[in-house]
């Protein structure tokens, strides 16, 4: 048993404020876990986001900033202000903006504050995607081939490099994410180009050019494992779910648990996340993802922060995760173990864009009339209503759609219904696009991996 790291100084400590560093539909599903908890909150918002509906039903409400998320959401000594000014003792920064960023997590802590999230020293072992797979591998969890190093400069040694692997390969940013910083070698000749060329796109994207080889999986499927730590040795993994279904690496709808894979086969590679958690003495709830591909596991990023996809796990294991997390923060002893997890049914989540359904492009304009599915397993996660004004400034995100099932062909005509149930007018919505899609046959039948949609469209246009 590996020894367990010190305690983090943020066990045993309470808070009764919490202001939360987001906007949108999580700044909303935060403040309603919160409120259950009896806890008070602070939102924050740009002036883009003055008439959000969750600032009226926040204890506080402050602007922090003009529209540009450089100047409100990601401005972090406006936001430690805005904490010091309401007196919260707690900040949750959701997802995106500054969920990742360690130097946040390490601001809050010196300011006396609590982070809702992993430590700083877990954020930067985790946001680095080399000491992460080292960290991975010495937790005995199963990595893409390729070493756990960056890639040296010399071009004979990462010629070698690649050799060694096979191709075709794949080259990353060790700072990377959100599917940039990426590039796919499929033979030799063409390596030293992908490389500067993904080098300099590292730079500029994640402020270092370091980058690492792995080998390049034809046919897997992206499946995730949901953890929750808290800070006494206790993790357990709430189930697993697939999100396969991705447009240029950005995730369209998932779902849980992941279909097709056997209990025996996934339970070794649930515990061995566990097991990496204790080890790194991580706090609070985490992701790890990896690529399934012929029976095997191979890690390929934690995301160390609340997922957009964790409702699909909340409705499947019955656990508030949000809830969860800010408890692991106020030093909480988790209240289940492992053998108390049971996930029960299936589920699936759509995410509904402000965009265009054919063309994909952002549509921002004022909501002119808006109905909501209602009804048994029928979830929807939204800060939006009629009269609400979708921001040009932002993510497209407006809502998620989440249904729940006893079996996944019952979870699938779930959400058919809930689709054609759903009516938002005065912009472009790519719900006629999630439509077409649940009423495809290989999707229905499982047949999918991470390259299926983007397969899927392309024969959508030629059609």
């Amino acid at each position: 048993m590996p020894e367990m790291p010190e305690q983090s100084a943020t066990a045993g400590r309470r808070f009764d404020t919490v202001l939360i560093a987001n906007r949108g539909e999580i700044a909303a599903r935060i403040e309603r876990a919160c409120r259950e908890l009896g806890l008070k909150t602070v939102a924050i918002c740009s002036e883009a986001d003055r008439d959000a509906p969750y600032g009226s039903t926040a204890d506080s409400f402050l602007c922090i900033g003009p529209s540009s998320a450089a100047r409100s959401y990601l401005n972090q000594d406006a936001i430690l202000l805005a904490a010091r000014l309401t007196g919260a003792g707690a900040i949750h920064p959701g997802y995106g903006f500054l969920s990742e960023n360690a130097a946040f997590a390490d601001a809050v802590e010196k300011a006396g504050l609590i982070f809702i999230g992993p430590s700083a020293s877990s954020i930067a072992t985790m946001g680095d995607k080399i000491s992460a797979k080292r960290a991975m591998m010495a937790a005995g969890v199963p990595c893409v081939p390729g070493p756990d190093t960056s890639l040296p400069d010399d071009p004979t040694s990462v010629e070698r490099i690649a050799l060694e692997i096979g191709y075709p390969v794949i080259i990353k940013a060790a700072g990377g994410g959100g599917g940039r910083g990426m590039r796919v070698v499929p033979k030799s000749d063409q390596l030293h180009e992908a490389i500067a060329l993904t080098r300099e796109e590292a730079r500029k994207a994640f402020g270092s050019p370091s980058l690492y080889m792995e080998k390049f999986l034809q046919h897997p499927r992206h499946i995730e494992m949901q953890v929750v730590c808290d800070d006494h040795g206790n993790a357990v993994w709430l189930g697993h779910r697939d999100c396969s279904m991705q447009r240029r690496h950005q995730k369209v709808v998932e779902e849980a648990p992941a279909p097709g894979i056997a209990a025996d086969i996934i339970q070794p590679v649930g515990e061995a996340c566990v097991q990496a958690c204790l080890q790194i003495g991580y706090r609070g709830v985490g992701t790890f993802e990896f690529l399934y591909e012929d029976g095997a596991f191979y890690f390929i990023e934690m995301n160390t922060r609340l997922q957009v996809e964790h409702p699909v796990t909340e409705v499947t294991s019955g656990l508030d995760i949000v809830q969860a997390q800010i408890e692991a923060a106020q030093g909480h002893v988790l209240n289940l173990t492992q053998g108390d997890v049971t996930c029960k049914g299936h589920s699936f989540e759509c995410r509904i864009n402000a965009e265009d359904p054919d063309t994909f492009l952002p549509s921002a304009g004022v909501i002119t009339h808006l109905v909501l599915p209602q009804g048994p397993g029928i979830r929807v996660d939204t800060h939006i209503h009629t009269g609400y004004t979708v921001s040009p400034y932002y993510d497209s995100l407006i809502a998620k759609l989440i249904v729940h099932a006893p079996t996944r062909a019952e979870a699938m005509a779930r959400m058919c219904d809930a689709l054609a149930g759903t009516e938002i007018e005065g912009i472009a919505t790519n719900i006629p696009f999630l439509r077409s899609l649940f009423e495809d046959h290989a999707f229905a039948r499982g047949e999918t991996d991470i390259h299926y949609l983007e397969h899927w469209l392309k024969l959508r246009r030629a059609a």
